[in-house]
Formats: structure tokens, sequence, C-alpha cells
């Protein structure tokens, strides 16, 4: 028999994956014009926003994607001109994922069009205070995830 008591945290993460898909979709046209998807774009903000060069596992790792999905985007990014593959230093194998000047500007008309687009309309119904605590708050829940994840993969 289905437990059907509905609680708020069940109704949280649920409102968080609707709010994730029409995110995505809206991602997806408001970019689409610049040649970009929402993951591509996704991308290139880890990037773009990072105090230094990112490998492929941090870029997955901050935002939250497989690394398969980020190599596979890195390596269409870096045939389209995006982004490079820079040898790393550090690490023999694992490249480090720099922006182009295309694909810079790419990001950059991306992000003028999203804020002017939407980002004011969001802003219209949340104040900065409520973006900055809801933000903390998806934070927490997320590190929760990512620590469950790590203890129930060492002890896999």
């Amino acid at each position: 028999m289905l437990n059907r008591e509905t609680r708020a945290i069940d109704e949280l993460v649920f409102e968080v994956f609707r709010l994730n898909d029409r995110l995505l979709a809206v991602g997806d046209a408001a970019v689409k014009e610049f040649g970009l998807t929402s993951a591509r774009w996704l991308v290139l903000g880890a990037v773009a926003l990072a105090d230094a060069p990112l490998t492929v596992a941090q870029i997955a790792r901050n935002m939250g994607l497989t690394r398969q999905a980020v190599q596979r985007l890195a390596n269409e990014m870096s045939a389209g001109g995006l982004i490079e593959l820079r040898d790393n230093p550090r690490h023999r194998r694992a490249r480090l994922v720099v922006l182009t000047d295309e694909g810079e500007a790419a990001y950059d008309r991306a992000i003028t069009h999203w804020r002017s687009e939407w980002t004011a309309r969001m802003e219209e119904i949340l104040s900065e205070e409520e973006i900055v605590e809801t933000m903390r708050r998806l934070r927490r829940l997320r590190g929760l995830l990512q620590h469950r994840t790590r203890m129930q993969r060492d002890e896999g």
C-alpha cells in the first residue's frame, strides 16, 4: 500500500524538480540563438566564474553533473571553438577547461540576454534577502545529499 501522507520536505523536493525542469526549458530557449543549450551554458558559466581553470571532474562536481556528461560537452564545445582543453601541470590526464574568446563572448551574450529577459522578473517576486536565504538553504540540502552520496560510495 502506498503512503500518501504529504510532508513539506517531499513537496519541496518535487517543487525543486519542477523548477529545475522549467529552468532548463527556459534556459534552452533563452540561449538557443547563441548556439548554446542550458548544459553548455552551465559549463561555460562554471569556467567563467571560477578563479582558476577547472578540470572536467571539478566542473562536474561543482555543477552537480556527471563527469561523463561534462566530458562529452567539453569535447563538443572544444570542437565548436567555445573552450580549449589545456595540459594540466598537476595531472597528466585531467586537462584544464579554458574559455576561448568565442566562448567568453557566447557566455557574455547569454548572461546579458538572460538577465534582460528573466532576472528582473525573478527579482520582482523575490527580494535579495529572500534569494540569499533560499540559496543558503538549498546549499545546505545539497551538502547533505553530497555527504550521504560520498558515504554510500565509500561503503560500497
